[in-house]
């Protein structure tokens, strides 16, 4: 199965996805990897865009769309707070293959969630789904990325969090890398066990 236009094979042995070719939707969830070694360049800026339009045609409850979207492709950014993430985490830089704290990625898409709202962790994770599905169809890898998004809220990067400029009430939920994939990961196997139909 091929996915980025040809120059990337994903193998899979999912039986819904050799069920399932010709469903081109299908065919892009079954092969989609977490991507952590990515190519230097950022994402075209007009891909990003459909990415996030995307994301936010995304069910989510009621219609509110609780969340807020920053897109930063600055070296200066990345590289910026990674140096401070690299004073705070020593240890977690010394791998040779670490470039930044985002897992090198060139893109990074922060997502912010409305506090007041409930359903906005739920609402803001379809978001995620959508974006990084629709990336992956487009030979774009991501990954979701959590302790990054912890560090940005730590007294050491608050600078950088202002500069997202999130509105009052929203607060930094998760952050997205994406870039074009210098890797091939493997699927890791699935808990098919763990799904029942109860009768």
């Amino acid at each position: 199965m091929a996915c980025g236009g040809g120059n990337q094979q994903v193998q899979t042995t999912s039986e819904t996805v050799q069920n399932s070719t010709k469903n081109q939707v299908v065919e892009t969830i079954m092969s989609r990897r977490s991507i952590r070694q990515y190519k230097p360049q950022a994402v075209e800026r007009e891909k990003i865009q459909t990415i996030v339009e995307c994301g936010i045609n995304a069910p989510n409850a009621m219609n509110r769309q609780p969340w807020e979207i920053r897109v930063v492709d600055n070296p200066n950014y990345i590289n910026g707070v990674t140096e401070l993430y690299k004073k705070a985490n020593p240890k977690a830089a010394s791998d040779s293959t670490f470039r930044n704290m985002f897992r090198n990625a060139p893109t990074v898409v922060f997502i912010g969630h409305d506090t007041k709202s409930e359903s906005s962790p739920f609402d803001c994770g379809l978001l995620a789904e959508n974006m990084m599905i629709s990336a992956w169809s487009m030979g774009i890898g991501s990954c979701c990325l959590g302790s990054p998004a912890r560090f940005m809220k730590s007294p050491e990067a608050a600078e950088y969090l202002k500069k997202l400029n999130f509105s009052e009430g929203y607060e930094l939920l998760y952050c997205i890398g994406f870039g074009y994939p210098d890797e091939v990961p493997t699927a890791k196997p699935r808990e098919a066990d763990k799904i029942q139909f109860i009768e």
